[in-house]
Parts: C-alpha cells; sequence; structure tokens
C-alpha cells in the first residue's frame, strides 16, 4: 500500500506538471458522503503503478491511452481528486469537453475547492463562453486557496478579456506577483490595466 500523499502530489496540468502538497493533503474529503482524511487513505500498490503509467501517457500526449487507463483507476480509487482531474485533463485534450467538466466535477465532489480541479474547471467555463460560472468557480476556490498562483492569473485573464473588469484583473495580477515574482509578461499587464484605469 502507498500513501496517498505520493499519489496526490503528481498532477498533470495541460502541458506541464504541477505540484500539488499543501493543497493536496490538507483538508477532509468527502468520500461515500462521509468524510475522509486524506493522510489515512490508502492506495494500492497497483493503483499507484498505474497512475505514474497514466501520467507518462499524458506527458506523451497519448490522451486515448491515458484516458482508458484513468477511467479503470477511478473505477478503482474513487477516493483521490488526482486521478479524475487527469482524466478531465485529458479528456480536454482529445477535444471532449463533456467529458472533461465530469470528471473535474467528480474532482470538486471528492475534494471541494481542490485549487487544479477548480482552476482546470474555471478555464473550462471561460473557453466555453460560461464566463458568471467561471468567476463563481474562481472566486470560491480562491478564498479556499489564496496562494495557488495559476487559479490567481486565470482569474485576472478572465477579468481582463473577458469580463472587462479591469479593476478585478488589477487585483488579481497584483496578488500574483506578490506570489510569483519573477514571471516577466504580468507586470507588463498591470502596467497596461493602470492606463486603462
Amino acid at each position: 500500500m502507498q500513501s496517498v500523499s505520493r499519489m496526490l502530489i503528481r498532477l498533470v496540468s495541460v502541458g506541464l506538471i504541477a505540484t500539488m502538497l499543501a493543497a493536496c493533503s490538507g483538508a477532509p474529503q468527502k468520500a461515500g458522503g462521509r468524510v475522509v482524511d486524506p493522510s489515512t487513505v490508502r492506495v494500492s500498490g497497483s493503483v499507484e503503478r498505474d497512475f505514474d503509467r497514466a501520467l507518462e501517457l499524458l506527458r506523451g500526449e497519448r490522451y486515448p491511452e491515458a484516458i482508458e487507463l484513468l477511467q479503470d483507476i477511478v473505477q478503482r480509487e474513487q477516493r483521490l481528486p488526482a486521478p479524475y482531474i487527469n482524466l478531465g485533463i485529458a479528456y480536454y485534450q482529445s477535444g471532449d469537453e463533456k467529458h472533461a467538466e465530469e470528471s473535474l466535477l467528480q474532482a470538486l465532489e471528492v475534494f471541494p475547492n481542490h485549487p487544479v480541479a477548480a482552476n482546470e474547471l474555471a478555464v473550462l467555463f471561460r473557453r466555453q463562453g460560461r464566463f458568471e460560472e467561471a468567476r463563481e468557480l474562481f472566486g470560491n476556490a480562491q478564498r479556499q486557496n489564496p496562494d495557488y498562483a495559476p487559479l490567481i492569473k486565470n482569474f485576472g485573464i478572465l477579468c481582463d478579456l473577458y469580463l472587462q473588469d479591469p479593476q478585478c484583473a488589477l487585483a488579481q495580477f497584483e496578488r500574483y506577483l506578490q506570489l510569483e515574482p519573477e514571471d516577466k509578461d504580468v507586470p507588463i499587464w498591470v502596467a497596461g490595466l493602470k492606463r486603462r484605469i
């Protein structure tokens, strides 16, 4: 048996690997209608090995194979958000937005306000033109995960480009820069927003 913390920290984000330590292991989750402490969840070695293989497939952009393997994983282990998140990402990369949304919603059912799941789903909503749903999801998730930089940056992009709300965008980008001061693009965006405001 492998501890859940090892499995939870390996999440594939679109085009890169994201490491999630505190956000994945700190809050209780619901499983089968009851609250589960993630630090007590144990997964079988076969699930862990298959999950590692699924991540390899995702990195290799072999999405149909990754989907098949991740579907098998979530059938065997339904208490963890990471397989659902990666399944959602694989579906999205395959052009299947319906199943991507379903998988990300399942991840949020297992782990409400999970920062990676919420970010990926809100970006999907944004791409579908569901701007108010994206705004609500970004806002709720950010209140629970105030230091998850991708969530903050994507919320700023939504506010700036899609909601035409420069005050909201400026607040998000300034907060993002506190967390990621090395980002070279966002200061340019902030300067442009300040001129517009």
